[in-house]
């Protein structure tokens, strides 16, 4: 029975070690890419963050006495006369909506080695993303000019208002704006053919980024537009 433990205990040992030796190598540890595994840990940790920012608005939310402001009224687009309730903010929705299924090509193409179209797919995401951020930055405008909201105040109602939506909206606009830098770097590299040896997962990890900056518009857009 000793010996027997011993055995294992020698086992488990060699296990640990080979699996230090694989990642000193920089070797792809439990067959996940290095790049991809890195990703998927930047991404929870920015859930978190996302989240507690999230709860931390509905709790404001619906603790408040004072008036919430109408997100009908406030993000309207005034055209031609007529104002229209939420117009501005569901093109941007649609814009990253669409932004995604480029992306979800851009990685098909990838991994079909057509860098060509995964990197003008890439491009194109890119300048979605780019749209979607011009977009913020004039309703973020109609918001202080027009209706005098600030992060320290906000004449429509409860003050926590410009507080909370300044800032989760900045935080995910920040990481747009850096999702639009990152592609466009991966895209020329791609054309450049930079990934034709070790290949174009780095075109799925831009895509992974990518889709969860989506996905977290789409709460955001639930708890601040239709709230």
């Amino acid at each position: 029975m000793a010996h027997e433990a011993v055995s294992a205990a020698e086992a488990r040992e060699e296990g640990w070690q080979s699996i230090v030796t694989d990642w000193g190598q920089d070797k792809a540890t439990f067959r996940v890419p290095w790049g991809k595994a890195m990703m998927w840990i930047f991404l929870l940790s920015d859930t978190f963050i996302f989240t507690c920012f999230l709860t931390g608005y509905m709790n404001v939310r619906m603790s408040t006495t004072v008036p919430w402001p109408n997100p009908s009224e406030v993000f309207g687009l005034n055209v031609f006369g007529v104002e229209v309730p939420l117009l501005l903010i569901g093109i941007m929705t649609f814009d990253l909506i669409t932004s995604s299924g480029t992306m979800a090509l851009a990685v098909n193409y990838g991994y079909r080695r057509d860098r060509g179209r995964a990197a003008a797919l890439m491009f194109l995401t890119g300048a979605f993303g780019a749209l979607f951020v011009g977009m913020q930055a004039f309703e973020w405008t109609e918001l202080i000019l027009k209706w005098g909201i600030r992060p320290w105040g906000n004449p429509l109602g409860a003050s926590q208002f410009g507080a909370c939506f300044f800032m989760i909206t900045g935080f995910h606009g920040l990481h747009v704006s850096a999702g639009v830098v990152y592609l466009s770097i991966v895209a020329m590299k791609v054309l450049r053919g930079d990934y034709e040896k070790k290949g174009y997962e780095i075109v799925e990890i831009a895509g992974l980024y990518w889709h969860f900056v989506d996905l977290v518009w789409v709460f955001i857009f639930a708890f601040f537009y239709l709230w």
